[in-house]
């Protein structure tokens, strides 16, 4: 895809930036101040994904007590969309033209930053790290000023799960609850790239929408085709109701789950810790709970931060990790961005992050992206759940 997609993608970044003027002129970037906005699902349907922006506050906050990027400190406006795409472009509208922001940073959601693409490259701003793994934000000339967060395409995660069941069972039957939108249909998209002409006799998907009460009907048409695998390509609140109800009716099957909704206090615990034995999900990130990390430094770090910045953070919930990482690479980016602060040095510098390691993600994942790679993670290692907690396995893996 990416080789397709360079020179468009090249030419149609640079084409909608501005030419770099004085530091002072650019928006959101005083002497003192680089202000950035994001929004956030902080009530709503999915309002525990709210914690990825909380702890990007946080992080901020640590980096302004040391003093800030290049004697700036970083003021990041974080608003409540609720999870509903129109109030994401009305507070995004607000970001750029009231608050005067110099970029969109981790909006979370893929209708969302879909959303407001369109608007914010019209109006040259970039759309950085943003919180869905949608295939699409990789395709620079889709979406030439956007850049997937430090996460896995769902996508690519999806062909993960499809090779493994076929390795186990080459005739294998998959089944596939997905939210209605393009994060639920990403990985339809991942099974089909692996299972090709089989997919539409292998494949029974049942969809729901994220403002439906509950997902049991869909489950319970899923067991009736007899499927091997399930894939529960869903977020947090329905993929416990998915763990739960397959459980409830005795349905078995080798079963995955999308790793955005890993969580133990807002996934595996409301599902009941038997019912998700088994299971099995990826990781790019070092889980702080796991005791193959107890002495490790990057966690250590970490739960230093954690300690001081967000102490009443569940540090179970494994969006403060990717916070972590988030607000790091975009660290990076703006000491690398120096006093040349216009958006169209930032959106360089955006783009070229070459073998960046990160101490909260896992040995061999490094961060990379280029003019035509706007996918800075495309790597997982499979783990299963235990009854207790995730367990990792086998090899950190190539996505692609």
């Amino acid at each position: 895809m990416r080789s397709a997609i360079a020179a468009a993608g090249l030419c149609v970044v640079w084409s909608v930036l501005a030419a770099p003027a004085l530091a002072e002129d650019q928006p959101g970037i005083t002497a003192t101040e680089i202000r950035i906005g994001q929004t956030m699902p902080y009530s709503g349907p999915v309002s525990a994904f709210g914690i990825l922006g909380r702890g990007e506050v946080a992080y901020f906050k640590m980096v302004n007590d040391r003093g800030g990027i290049n004697g700036r400190k970083v003021n990041l406006l974080s608003l409540d969309d609720s999870y509903v795409p129109p109030k994401t472009v009305e507070q995004t509208r607000r970001l750029v033209e009231s608050d005067d922001v110099s970029f969109i940073f981790s909006t979370m959601g893929t209708a969302h930053n879909t959303a407001i693409a369109k608007y914010l490259a019209a109006k040259k701003v970039p759309q950085l790290f943003v919180a869905s793994g949608a295939s699409k934000f990789g395709d620079p000339a889709q979406f030439p000023l956007a850049l997937m967060g430090v996460m896995a395409p769902f996508r690519n995660e999806a062909r993960m799960y499809a090779r493994y069941v076929l390795q186990k069972k080459a005739d294998a039957t998959f089944a596939v609850l997905a939210q209605n939108d393009d994060f639920g249909r990403d990985y339809l998209s991942g099974l089909k790239d692996v299972l090709g002409d089989r997919f539409d006799t292998a494949v029974a998907a049942a969809t729901y929408e994220p403002t439906e009460p509950t997902i049991d009907s869909q489950i319970v048409k899923l067991k009736a085709t007899g499927a091997d695998a399930l894939v529960i390509a869903a977020t947090p609140k329905f993929a416990a109701q998915a763990i739960r109800k397959s459980f409830e009716i005795n349905w078995r099957p080798m079963t995955f789950l999308s790793n955005v909704s890993v969580w133990m206090s807002s996934v595996m615990e409301p599902a009941g810790l038997d019912a998700g034995t088994g299971i099995i999900s990826s990781a790019y990130f070092k889980d702080p709970n796991d005791p193959a990390w107890a002495d490790d430094s990057g966690v250590k770090g970490w739960r230093d931060y954690m300690a001081k910045y967000l102490p009443d953070g569940d540090i179970r919930d494994s969006n403060y990790v990717n916070s972590y990482n988030f607000s790091m690479v975009l660290e990076h980016v703006l000491k690398a961005a120096g006093n040349d602060l216009s958006r169209e040095n930032i959106m360089r510098q955006a783009l070229s992050i070459k073998d960046l390691e990160l101490p909260m993600l896992l040995p061999g994942i490094k961060v990379n992206t280029g003019e035509s790679d706007h996918l800075p993670v495309e790597q997982l290692q499979f783990m299963r759940f235990s009854g207790k907690q995730w367990e990792r396995f086998g090899e950190v893996l190539s996505t692609k």
